[in-house]
């Protein structure tokens, strides 16, 4: 099970003249390193990209859809999906830009694989990495296009 956060700023300003796809750039992780197994709190990384979108169309008004794709580099067929908050298009016809973070709480969703075996603690086996890869898509079904986070490290033994 993932657990996450989700914020959103919306910055308002003169008509911007952005395509109607999305366009997600990456910002940043809050640390390069993440703990598979903690003896203290559940440890998390907390991913932030900008976004735009020429018509304004983002976030999915159906309960049951997902509008935000994080993948593995290690599991490219199991993407973890969330939702951007609802974002109300009224006024959002030239185009919005913000800013958004994903908090991925690793309630055992990010976990070293050694050997086939998911979530794998080996003394010959310390450190695992993956990077994710983030695409978006709005309510037309335009798909933005691929950022990637770049390596993080997944300390395998705990802390």
């Amino acid at each position: 099970m993932t657990a996450v956060l989700l914020t959103l700023g919306i910055g308002c300003t003169e008509a911007p003249n952005y395509p109607d796809e999305p366009v997600i750039t990456f910002e940043g992780l809050n640390k390069g390193r993440v703990f598979q197994f903690t003896n203290g709190p559940v440890d998390s990384l907390i991913l932030t990209f900008s976004f735009t979108d020429g018509d304004g169309d983002l976030s999915l008004i159906d309960s049951d859809s997902v509008d935000i794709f994080l993948t593995d580099s290690r599991l490219p067929t199991v993407p973890q999906n969330f939702r951007f908050p609802l974002i109300d298009q009224e006024g959002t016809g030239s185009g919005i830009s913000g800013i958004t973070t994903i908090t991925v709480i690793n309630t055992g969703n990010i976990c070293c694989i050694f050997e086939g075996e998911l979530c794998a603690a080996d003394e010959d086996y310390p450190v695992d990495t993956f990077s994710y890869d983030i695409q978006i898509v709005d309510r037309a079904g335009n798909l933005s296009n691929v950022i990637n986070t770049g390596v993080i490290e997944i300390a395998c033994l705990g802390e």
